[in-house]
């Protein structure tokens, strides 16, 4: 069998979220290799205008989006993309 589970959600600087998902391969109940994904949620995304939006996190587990909901406020959201809006203005100078 072949599983995939969220095994660790981190809540990082700014809001991000880190999720670890752990997929473990068994053969007659064995465990035969476990390997790791991770992937960085950001509170917020720039659209194709360049206008920020909520990221979607529908496709996630839900014990992620659960702590994306509790965690992405909208002082937190709006302090992330002040944050990056900045650096990009320091960017193109």
């Amino acid at each position: 069998t072949k599983d995939t589970v969220v095994d660790k959600i981190e809540v990082l600087e700014m809001g991000s979220v880190q999720v670890r998902a752990a997929t473990v391969i068994k053969e007659d109940g064995n465990e035969l290799t476990r390997s790791f994904h991770r992937h960085v949620l950001q509170p917020s995304v720039k659209n194709t205008e360049g206008a920020w939006e909520d990221t979607d996190i529908s496709d996630e587990d839900a014990k992620v989006q659960a702590i994306c909901n509790a965690t992405w406020t909208d002082e937190v959201k709006t302090a992330y993309q002040e944050t990056m809006d900045a650096q990009t203005s320091l960017g193109e100078q």
